[in-house]
């Protein structure tokens, strides 16, 4: 491949001229794999491009797109850009509710959507919002009767398409030539972790340089196998999935569904892989409950090859000098332990595998570098195409995130900000030149609201996000975000949120992973009726207090940090939800939303309470509500004396 073009549908057009019968997209349907050529992707791009003109969409019309990952819905994203439209994916777990608020803020008109479930939930929209004046759905299960004048289904969509387009010979390809390397390529909304969702415009130019960035960086080639499953409304997936798909010509796999991630991850072996902390963390769940639950002789060999692992993987996967007999160890864990573990995780064609989108916990991404897979951090944002810093091969460091990406400028600002200047910076807030103006200031300086420091490398590392970064009475910093990924790696935590700004001692709420917690409990004849039973569970409660005592001499350790040591946590009795507003569809936490709605149990942790009683309203799938109430213990966790540094 020669020259770039300027825009994705260019992008489309090249792949079907240079690589036409090379499997662009796969699909699990019905258990069975089902494949597409990018000649026949730029057939169905086409029809669908053609079938949107004769329903009425035209050159700077906004496309909503919900759904779980489908090759049809990214198809869709293209068929928007070819007629010079802007793709909006929304998330596909979001309420009715959620989508209100960017249907009217980005002004659509035109949707399509997977399956009956989303579809339903734009029609429930229709009386709040009547501007939805046409919804083509993929899936036609569950559609049969459904008579309102606005449903369209894909299939008929592309069959109007392929009439249109023999009724109009050489408009397709005039249109595809009309667009401009400047024109929005794509309207991603932020997850609004402080309010309400910003859309975020990027060009086509600025994802394709993300993309091609990337994608060199890496010696990406078009054999590279993704696995595409996390949201598309989510700007890691819009570069991993599309951006870079598009710039290498790779193949881009879609599970049959969220249930079925981890079987398809094994069946397709990607050599490409993406994961948020979250996925990483539960495949480590999942694999300390397996050796919970094996024998003894193979709980001793995974242990005693995992120590082996933790002295030598890193350096042995980073081509660093290594013992001979250490070598040798490792080499017999690679047959015994690792190869079978990356295995069973799908993990063992990857060549690159990525995580982003929080912080991970070093100890957590020690364990799979140790084990062999190539796993870095990369840094970005939705107002930077996710492109900021990537950590270079044999550079990897666990508690940095690498260093400025090709092309892109970083640097600190005087109060520790970080501050990027990128080809890959947005071109603003969709309807909102205010926010814009706020986060891009007049020299071109994005202004990430993440605090940050650089090493004596230059490598960046990320301390939290500068609103959230505080400080003790007593003057110590206090990073929330450092001390939950902490208490995160322990498999028996799902999720943390620290309480220290402005006080004297830290404090924290717990949720427990059922999954890790209810296997735990049923190997020790611990009965309960549920999620809020098992969270209150006295030997629930015991087990919590040996992690948080770890994390805190852990923290002893860190001069700077020792300050910060949990002194007093509880164990929420119900999971914070996306539903329920305390996490954005993102799973992050919004830190203010959960202090406010939780002032009750704040004060009775700094006030010296034993227990307290608390009632809470629930969001249920069907948007029903309902009251959870619990009487929570609050226990007091082991501090420790700060280590004191050696003298040099």
């Amino acid at each position: 491949m020669n020259a770039i073009p300027e825009t994705f549908p260019r992008l489309l057009l090249q792949h079907g001229r240079v690589r036409p019968h090379k499997c662009a997209y796969r699909e699990k349907h019905l258990g069975i794999w089902q494949a597409w050529t990018w000649a026949q992707v730029n057939d169905e791009v086409r029809a669908l491009a053609c079938g949107l003109a004769a329903l009425g969409f035209t050159r700077g019309m906004n496309l909503a797109i919900v759904g779980d990952n489908r090759p049809r819905l990214y198809w869709a994203m293209l068929a928007a850009q070819c007629v010079g439209g802007v793709p909006v994916p929304l998330y596909q777990d979001a309420p009715a509710a959620d989508m209100l608020y960017v249907l009217e803020n980005a002004g659509i008109h035109y949707a399509i959507a997977e399956d009956q479930e989303q579809v339903d939930k734009l029609l429930e929209l229709h009386e709040d919002y009547p501007g939805l004046a046409h919804i083509a759905y993929d899936d036609e299960r569950g559609m049969r009767h459904y008579r309102q004048s606005e449903l369209i289904s894909y299939t008929r969509l592309q069959e109007a398409g392929r009439a249109w387009d023999r009724e109009h010979p050489g408009w397709f390809e005039a249109e595809v030539a009309a667009g401009q390397a400047a024109d929005t390529a794509v309207i991603l909304y932020t997850s609004g972790t402080t309010g309400k969702p910003k859309g975020v415009c990027q060009t086509h130019a600025a994802l394709i340089a993300a993309g091609v960035g990337g994608t060199s960086f890496e010696r990406l080639t078009d054999d590279e196998n993704v696995l595409s499953y996390l949201p598309m409304a989510w700007v890691g997936d819009c570069l991993f999935s599309f951006a870079q798909a598009l710039v290498a010509g790779f193949t881009v796999n879609c599970p049959e569904s969220s249930d079925t991630v981890t079987i398809d991850l094994r069946e397709i072996g990607p050599t490409y892989y993406f994961a948020p902390p979250r996925v990483f963390e539960n495949m480590l769940t999942q694999v300390m409950i397996r050796m919970e639950d094996a024998g003894a002789v193979k709980r001793r060999m995974f242990h005693h090859f995992m120590a082996v692992a933790r002295r030598v993987g890193a350096d042995v996967l980073d081509g660093r000098p290594v013992p001979p007999l250490e070598r040798l160890r490792y080499a017999l864990g690679n047959v015994l332990v690792y190869g079978p573990l990356k295995n069973v995780l799908g993990l063992s064609r990857v060549r690159v595998a990525y995580t982003a989108g929080a912080a991970i916990g070093p100890d957590l991404f020690r364990f799979y570098r140790s084990i062999g897979v190539n796993l870095k951090q990369f840094y970005g944002s939705t107002e930077t195409c996710a492109y900021i810093c990537l950590q270079p091969d044999g550079q990897i460091k666990f508690d940095s995130v690498g260093v400025a990406a090709p092309g892109v400028n970083v640097r600190l600002a005087d109060n520790g900000e970080v501050l990027v200047r990128s080809p890959t910076l947005m071109t603003g807030y969709y309807k909102r030149p205010d926010a814009t103006g706020e986060a891009i200031d007049p020299e071109g300086w994005f202004h990430t609201g993440d605090a940050g420091l650089f090493d004596e490398d230059g490598h960046l590392k990320i301390i939290d996000r500068a609103a959230d970064v505080g400080r003790m009475n007593g003057g110590a910093m206090f990073a929330p975000n450092y001390i939950e990924n902490k208490l995160k790696f322990f498999p028996f935590i799902k999720e943390a949120v620290a309480f220290g700004h402005g006080r004297d001692t830290v404090c924290a709420f717990l949720n427990i992973d059922m999954d890790a917690v209810g296997n735990w409990a049923e190997r020790r004849g611990i009965a309960y009726s549920g999620y809020t039973d098992l969270a209150a569970h006295p030997q629930t409660y015991a087990l919590m207090q040996e992690c948080v005592e770890k994390v805190n001499a852990d923290l002893a350790a860190d001069p700077a940090m020792a300050a910060t040591q949990i002194h007093r946590f509880l164990v929420l009795h119900k999971e914070l939800d996306p539903d329920d507003d305390e996490l954005t569809r993102t799973r992050k936490v919004r830190r203010r939303f959960i202090a406010d709605k939780y002032r009750l149990l704040i004060d009775a942790l700094y006030g010296g309470f034993a227990s307290q009683f608390i009632e809470t309203q629930v969001k249920f799938e069907d948007g029903r509500t309902g009251m959870v109430a619990a009487d929570l213990k609050i226990v007091d966790a082991r501090v420790f004396p700060a280590v004191a540094r050696q003298a040099a």
